[in-house]
């Protein structure tokens, strides 16, 4: 079972673009965000996909620790959270802000005391699922 740290880690790459396959994994993620597949297109290369989703999570709200089978890019168009990423100290995403998970890396988001609305493009392989959920 994910302890509250664990959880709200996992906010934030969630936040970033959970799709439909983490959404149906995990309950709680479903009830914390909203996201919008905006648009889906084929490359930039044969056998990837880009996609960008609109991820909205309320105030004090979290995104679980989850990977991406691609690079995740994520800009906060408002509100404020801390993302963690595995093996790297925690960042602080304010409004204008913006970041870069690497394929496959451990990570989450926990939000603070506004909603945070953000605009996330994943550059993923195609046969892949989009959302991998990463206990702990």
């Amino acid at each position: 079972m994910l302890n509250r740290r664990g959880f709200v880690s996992c906010a934030l790459c969630a936040a970033t673009g959970l799709v439909a396959a983490a959404v149906s994994a995990s309950p709680a993620a479903a009830a914390t965000l909203s996201r919008t597949i905006l648009r889906r297109a084929d490359g930039p290369a044969e056998g990837y996909e880009t996609i960008q989703v609109m991820v909205e999570v309320p105030a004090g709200g979290m995104i679980p620790r989850h990977t991406h089978p691609g690079v995740e890019s994520a800009y906060v168009l408002s509100g404020s959270g801390t993302l963690s990423v595995q093996g790297q100290p925690d960042q602080a995403m304010p409004e204008g802000s913006s970041s870069l998970v690497p394929a496959g890396t451990p990570h989450s988001v926990a939000v603070g005391g506004a909603p945070m609305r953000i605009a996330v493009t994943y550059v993923v392989e195609k046969s892949k699922p989009l959302v991998t959920l990463v206990p702990g």
